[in-house]
């Protein structure tokens, strides 16, 4: 169900075509189709369980897919390996702020180069440390001794080092105070006004509205509709899809 048409920007960078997802005998993604667009800031919203992430996993090849086409700038991954898919320019920064703690700041950023052509690349920690002020002033420290929204933080740093043409966000504000989210968002807006592509799942309705250029809306596995922010807003399905019986 689809509540309005807009000319979006770019040609199709992700292009998502009736994806199931099973885990074991039991589906839990029903044939959902969405696409993002190059330099777009798109928004999967739903509630727990609604198989957002499942369908984040699916596509950075975490999990294995039951069916269903995934394509990214015209080339399939849907069978590619995780590795691949990173190269092919899609990065995903996992739930919960996962870092490694043993490990200095700045050696967490550099990771983030060795799946791309620029591995171990020192000379793009600069603008990831322009980006992420806190993160250069804890360069040395060891990534245990942050603070979880710096942990954060420093996740998204990791995606964005290697310079990916989607970056994919699964709900960053987990746990989180608003200053942090907000900074978050914040930087993922100006990397999509830089030309990158942002995914993002989140639970935070009104801060995701406030960045996404386009959304969909899922319940129980199926994309039940899509349309801009402001299309979104002004009809009930968000409503609905939140207190249960969107169909």
């Amino acid at each position: 169900m689809h509540m309005g048409t807009v000319n979006r920007p770019n040609q199709i960078l992700l292009d998502v075509a009736d994806l199931h997802v099973a885990y074991g005998k039991a589906e839990v993604v029903h044939g959902a189709s969405f696409r993002v667009h190059g330099g777009e800031f798109v928004v999967l919203l739903g509630r727990n369980g609604a198989g957002k992430s499942t369908m984040l996993h699916a596509i950075s090849g975490l999990i294995p897919k039951k069916a269903g086409r995934v394509t990214m700038a015209g080339a399939e991954i849907g069978a590619a390996t995780p590795r691949d898919i990173v190269r092919s320019g899609v990065v995903q920064v996992l739930e919960g702020h996962r870092v490694f703690g043993g490990l200095s700041v700045e050696d967490n950023l550099l990771l983030g180069t060795y799946a791309r052509a620029s591995r171990g690349d020192r000379s793009k920690l600069d603008r990831i440390y322009a980006l992420f002020p806190e993160l250069a002033e804890r360069r040395t420290q060891q990534a245990s001794r942050l603070s979880g929204g710096q942990q954060q933080i420093l996740a998204v740093g990791q995606g964005v080092i290697g310079d990916p043409r989607l970056l994919i966000l699964d709900e960053p504000s987990g746990g989180l105070a608003p200053i942090v989210i907000d900074r978050i968002l914040d930087v993922a807006s100006d990397l999509c006004k830089g030309g990158m592509a942002i995914l993002l799942v989140e639970q935070l309705v009104e801060k995701a509205l406030r960045h996404a250029d386009y959304c969909y809306l899922t319940e129980t596995g199926r994309i039940v509709g899509a349309g801009t922010p402001s299309e979104i807003q002004s009809s009930d399905l968000l409503q609905r899809v939140y207190l249960g019986g969107a169909h």
